[in-house]
């Protein structure tokens, strides 16, 4: 079993994904509007450009998203995506990334379980937890 995070977005999918993509130095492996695909004729036409389906891979890992109605959207709440990142220098400048226009809900800092610790939401609303464990 591979547990996948997929985020919903109000028309900044797109954005967002190759915003990720920058910061966490994946690679956009798919992305399909709502016009390229086979449901085009059914969009209402000003919906069409947005993402019906967006795929980020890192590694092993993946980070899908998509565009909803606005009647659909509701702003993320109750979860974080949590990246545990191997190196301290490396945490750092991915939390500084994802900060980029976005609200730091705690600065990264050392802690007494991580070397880097550091909460945000992201400029799309994404909340985000970056952690570097320390050595056992």
């Amino acid at each position: 079993m591979q547990l996948n995070p997929h985020l919903a977005f109000s028309g900044q999918c797109e954005a967002a994904f190759k915003f990720y993509e920058k910061c966490l130095g994946g690679k956009i492996t798919f992305m399909m509007t709502y016009g390229d695909s086979p449901m085009a004729e059914q969009t209402q036409p000003d919906r069409r450009t947005k993402i019906l389906h967006a795929t980020l891979a890192m590694g092993d890992h993946r980070l899908t998203g998509a565009d909803v109605p606005p009647e659909s959207y509701q702003k993320p709440q109750g979860f974080s995506v949590m990246l545990n990142i191997g190196a301290a220098a490396e945490a750092d400048r991915i939390f500084k990334a994802l900060a980029e226009n976005g609200a730091v809900q705690m600065p990264v800092q050392e802690t007494f379980w991580a070397l880097r610790f550091g909460m945000l939401v992201d400029q799309f609303g994404t909340p985000w937890m970056i952690n570097c464990g320390k050595p056992a």
